[in-house]
């Protein structure tokens, strides 16, 4: 995918948010979960498992040795260094998104109650946790800590640190307040338990959805730093915080570089959910503000690994010496775990966004067959759905289950959905374009607009139709600045504002943009995170996802629909309905994508010979360091 290092969506509870269930609590199960005592909930934790899987069986049985991606006998040791964008100032993941610029790795030393199975959809094991259960009707969950579960400074970690920790994201967070909303209280049911109790029946998800959370020392942040100053954990901090995880902050400079080293008493290592992951000694993260900056720092062997996100790049940037002797190893990984929506994403809460017609004419000035043939080397396809490159991705006319769903909504969405097929404009001839901006004028001059001297104005007002395109990245400028002549042709005053990545930042959490490049990666099981994307609760919410600001009350039923489904026919038929119905509102202009990961590396490294199917590359968290390719490679320091 051409994504920008901005548009790239970490797969982590921190990009996701969850507001209400709607009708949900008043069901008649919401008085009864929350008026049951601990010892009443604790008595109904009678099923202990070892993971949960949101659908279907666990591939891995209790006890199992270690996951079958993974090599086991790894070596340990060696340093990898690795690129990151923009800058930091802030450790504290709480107050990530709202206050300062959170750094790389703070999950190398936060652990989670559960982690994923990069082998497996929708499946989690224990990490701080060794069981969880949950009743039949998932209105609560129950996790049990580990008993040698501890802190760097040996302390335990305990049902108050999981108390503290869900109370100070739920309220310092507006994701993860929102992610957690459901969950009406986490309280301690027993010497090592943890009970969260939600505020309705029927939701599959939130049991995973709370395995999720991590876990902070609450002895350390109601504690006192060395100058006898108390921390404050809704504000950020650049003081080394006190982690469980399998790395701790050896040492940084403040946004430039932060070096993480492993723990050697590190108290999971002998998990199976552990074994032959995180293999290196040390970590480090060295800090670009330009991405060709960073290139250039790879090609000086600076950096060990990159992912490449610019065909351009790909195409033309990778024949230097180290590759051509074999020292700088390129290669391709197929991605299987989840589908995207990348796109030019107009900012509904506008006037001038609000009418569909005028969003689909955006669309129709959009070549894209001419820039992917100019200056992506004809590598990408176009995005025709939010869920791209998963069976989740409607198409052609809906039908069967598909069908049922959107009729329950069929008074609230666009009537053409029903009777047509959705296909973006198809450009890449002088003929075609015309055909396409004739179509784009009618949309505009329906939804009041016309064209006065060669500029498009407001027919009522007589104001010239204006939109800034706003970026904060140079590889971002450079496919941008190819579609403003195309706005500009059918007499839109268009300017390409670039800013720096802190005032981007603020900028979108004001929604001050007219357009932006965003896109939002989807799982094969999605759930509870697509109220943050597309929810009317979420369109006014600082920090969500909805980017566009969507207010639509059948997008709202439909990812309710998505969020209660009981088997996975009925989920890809209720995703693949919300799909249509976001198509067919024409809040974006899909942009391409590429399914694979293109990625370069020193060749220092080993890797498993079986890779997981949902891994990506996954590197560097299976990888190990190779001495001997290394001997063969020296790093440069």
């Amino acid at each position: 995918m051409e994504l920008t290092r901005r548009s790239v969506i970490r797969a982590t509870a921190a990009t996701l948010a969850a507001p209400a269930l709607g009708a949900l609590g008043a069901g008649p199960f919401a008085g009864s979960a929350r008026a049951q005592t601990p010892a009443q909930i604790s008595s109904l934790a009678k099923k202990w498992q070892h993971g949960l899987s949101l659908f279907g069986e666990l591939k891995y049985p209790e006890g199992f040795k270690n996951y079958d991606y993974v090599n086991p006998a790894a070596p340990q040791g060696g340093t990898v260094r690795q690129i990151a964008f923009g800058t930091f100032d802030n450790f504290n993941s709480v107050v990530a998104g709202v206050k300062g610029s959170i750094a790389m790795g703070t999950d190398l030393f936060n652990e989670t109650l559960m982690t994923t199975a990069l082998d497996e959809v929708s499946t989690e094991y224990g990490l701080l946790a060794e069981a969880v259960s949950h009743p039949e009707d998932f209105a609560s969950v129950t996790y049990r800590l580990r008993a040698n579960a501890r802190w760097h400074d040996g302390k335990p970690v305990t049902p108050d640190d999981v108390i503290f920790s869900f109370n100070a994201y739920k309220a310092n967070s507006p994701q993860l307040g929102a992610y957690y909303r459901h969950v009406v209280k986490a309280e301690k049911t027993a010497e090592r338990e943890i009970t969260f109790t939600f505020d309705g029946p029927g939701n599959r998800e939130l049991p995973q959805i709370v395995g999720q959370l991590p876990v902070l020392p609450k002895h350390w942040w109601e504690g006192a730093d060395k100058s006898g100053k108390k921390r404050d954990v809704t504000q950020t901090t650049l003081e080394p915080p006190l982690g469980s995880g399998p790395y701790r902050l050896k040492d940084f400079v403040p946004g430039h570089s932060i070096v993480y080293e492993k723990v050697a008493g590190y108290w999971g290592k002998d998990l199976n959910v552990v074994i032959g992951t995180r293999n290196f000694q040390q970590i480090r993260y060295e800090y670009f503000r330009d991405s060709t900056v960073a290139l250039e720092a790879f090609k000086g062997d600076q950096v060990d690994y990159r992912t490449e996100n610019s065909a351009k790049n790909w195409a033309t940037s990778y024949d230097f010496p180290a590759v051509r002797d074999k020292r700088v190893v390129l290669e391709e990984f197929p991605i299987r775990n989840f589908g995207v929506m990348q796109a030019f994403t107009l900012n509904s809460r506008r006037d001038k966004f609000k009418d569909a017609r005028v969003r689909r004419a955006f669309n129709f000035a959009f070549d894209f067959e001419e820039m992917n043939r100019t200056i992506f080397f004809g590598q990408y396809k176009r995005i025709s759905s939010y869920f791209e490159g998963t069976e989740l991705a409607s198409s052609g006319l809906p039908e069967g289950k598909e069908l049922e769903i959107l009729q329950t909504v069929k008074d609230k969405v666009p009537a053409d959905l029903f009777t047509k097929p959705y296909s973006n404009p198809v450009g890449g001839s002088q003929q075609a374009v015309r055909d396409n901006y004739r179509q784009a004028f009618a949309l505009l001059r329906e939804a009041g607009y016309e064209i006065h001297n060669t500029k498009l104005v407001n027919a009522k007002t007589g104001e010239q139709f204006s939109v800034e395109l706003l970026v904060d990245d140079p590889a971002t400028e450079r496919f941008v600045l190819f579609y403003k002549p195309s706005l500009e042709r059918i007499g839109m005053t268009v300017n390409v504002r670039v800013v720096d990545a802190a005032q981007y930042e603020n900028r979108l959490r004001q929604w001050d943009f007219d357009i932006i490049v965003a896109s939002w990666g989807q799982s094969l099981s999605p759930g509870n995170e697509q109220r943050g994307f597309w929810s009317s609760a979420a369109a006014d919410q600082p920090g969500s996802r909805n980017l566009i600001g969507i207010k639509n009350p059948a997008i709202d039923s439909l990812i309710d629909r998505v969020i209660f489904t009981k088997d996975r026919a009925d989920l890809v038929a209720a995703t693949k309905a919300l799909d249509r119905v976001l198509l067919w509102n024409f809040y974006v202009v899909p942009q391409w994508t590429y399914g694979k990961v293109r990625s370069a590396r020193w060749d220092r490294f080993g890797r498993p010979a079986n890779m997981p199917k949902y891994g990506l590359a996954a590197f560097p968290t299976i990888w190990w360091w190779d001495a001997e390719k290394a001997a063969k490679v020296p790093q440069r320091s």
